[in-house]
């Protein structure tokens, strides 16, 4: 089936944003007395579906609404020096939205924080719904933020794709009914025989095609 609707994560599929994210989360880890981690350390772990985040960097069952003040400080601080967007991403994203494709992101990222970042970048105005973590009751991998763009966008699963990095993306996907596809450059390290797509023009190319 044609697709109308293109939802991407954000961060390892946009935007490479790996270092301002360990930065922010060791800023909230010295707000709350903890040591540093290793920035190869927080990129391994964001993805990592066997783990409670919010226990596993900061101490705590779930995010206290601090974390967030804390984290977004940091990343509202230098999120600009800090931060690209992956090659061939803006042109991709013009010439979908060209073609009449509806475009949104679904990331579990703070909303202050994605906007900022989608904002710098020059991507915000091409997106029909920027969905964050703090506009649902349940993040990725739970497929809440699929099933709030589809209702708003009135567009079914079967003719939408979401487009990832990593598992929580998958099963966000899966949970949701809705075709999925891996890209190998953001911040998860895939086994060699999985099915991903390595560089920006090979996913522009399948966008396009996939295009009613």
């Amino acid at each position: 089936m044609k697709k109308k609707l293109f939802i991407f994560d954000m961060d390892g599929t946009l935007v490479d944003s790996s270092r301002t994210i360990a930065n922010s989360i060791n800023h909230v880890r010295k707000n709350l007395n903890l040591g540093s981690m290793e920035q190869s350390v927080i990129i391994e772990k964001i993805n990592d579906t066997t783990i409670n985040p919010a226990e596993y960097f900061y101490g705590h069952t779930n995010f206290k609404p601090d974390h967030e003040k804390w984290f977004s400080e940091y990343y509202s601080q230098n999120h600009e020096k800090e931060i690209r967007l992956y090659d061939g991403i803006h042109e991709m994203l013009i010439e979908l939205k060209t073609r009449g494709a509806k475009l949104a992101v679904a990331t579990n990222a703070y909303r202050v924080s994605a906007l900022e970042s989608l904002g710098y970048l020059n991507l915000r105005e091409l997106f029909d719904m920027i969905v964050c973590a703090d506009d649902v009751r349940k993040a990725k991998p739970y497929p809440d933020m699929l099933y709030h763009t589809l209702t708003e966008l009135d567009i079914t699963n079967t003719e939408s794709i979401f487009i990832g990095d990593g598992p929580r993306d998958e099963d966000a996907a899966e949970a949701a009914y809705m075709d999925y596809i891996m890209v190998d450059w953001g911040f998860t390290e895939h086994a060699i025989d999985m099915k991903v797509i390595s560089d920006t023009s090979e996913l522009k190319k399948t966008l396009l095609d996939c295009i009613e």
